[in-house]
């Protein structure tokens, strides 16, 4: 599906190989806390299984600094459509988990543009794309992926979306402190180079947020541990998140969990007031 000028990029296809080393995953516990006892009992060393959403270790953007916009990430163009907006953020993604994959195994990811559409919203334009990632090992398919980038215009001054309230009933609610260390050490060992995440004055002078902006991943990923910990390590089915409010590094980070009901659990990342800022459901 397509609108306009960039139709001609859906069905685009770009493979890769690669593979996800025991000091990448090393690096990722660390920034979220995992003792070095703790990533041994889990088995988190060259041949372990990579538990779900590590993949994101790999398969990164190795683009030379020549090559980077003004905002860090990579100037638009190349496999993706090259959208004039300036901002570009992780809007959500689907997951559905097929195998194991394994620290430091060989990796092919397929990946296809399955859509590109323009919309006008709250933000004024917007060009949403969506793309396929195909995760597959020696042993055949082991994750699809489906990742939604937004291109927004940068607005005057930072207005914060309405309000999303958290699932209810909750059974769990977990503070996990956030600060610019932690967003920092994610941004490095997922070699995102986006400005908004450790550079404070970019961040509020040039995209006009009122702080650093928590990373997307880094809410999925932290509702995912939060979950699978309950369920004594289990690998779910399915996955799938959306961004709703954004989450400053300033601001108290809560994740929330619902009770599991016909197999599928909602998870949400909470602030301070309350507010939902990532919703997620985890299929069992």
């Amino acid at each position: 599906m397509a609108d306009g000028e960039f139709s001609a990029w859906v069905g685009r296809v770009e493979t890769a190989t690669d593979a996800i080393t025991a000091q990448a995953v090393a690096g990722l516990a660390a920034t979220v806390d995992l003792d070095v006892p703790t990533r041994d009992r889990l088995g988190l060393s060259a041949g372990g299984v990579l538990p779900p959403l590590w993949h994101w270790l790999g398969f990164l953007p190795t683009t030379p600094i020549s090559g980077l916009g003004p905002d860090g990430h990579p100037k638009r163009g190349g496999f993706l459509p090259p959208v004039p907006l300036e901002r570009r953020m992780w809007a959500g993604g689907r997951l559905h988990f097929q195998g194991e994959m394994r620290i430091g195994e060989p990796l092919e990811r397929r990946s296809t543009i399955l859509s590109v559409q323009e919309k006008t919203g709250r933000a004024g334009r917007m060009v949403f794309v969506t793309v396929e990632h195909r995760f597959s090992t020696a042993r055949g398919l082991a994750l699809v992926e489906e990742h939604d980038i937004v291109y927004v215009a940068i607005p005057e001054r930072f207005t914060p979306p309405p309000p999303v309230a958290p699932p209810a009933p909750l059974a769990f609610t977990e503070p996990v402190p956030i600060d610019a260390v932690k967003l920092f050490r994610f941004s490095a060992v997922t070699f995102n180079g986006h400005r908004i995440h450790y550079d404070l004055d970019y961040s509020r002078e040039v995209e006009k947020y009122p702080g650093l902006v928590v990373h997307g991943p880094l809410q999925a990923l932290l509702m995912m541990e939060a979950a699978r910990r309950r369920r004594g390590g289990a690998v779910p089915k399915a996955y799938s998140f959306r961004g709703v409010r954004p989450l400053f590094h300033f601001e108290r980070l809560e994740v929330v969990g619902t009770a599991v009901e016909g197999g599928e659990q909602q998870l949400a990342t909470v602030n301070g007031d309350g507010h939902a800022c990532m919703l997620a459901t985890v299929t069992w």
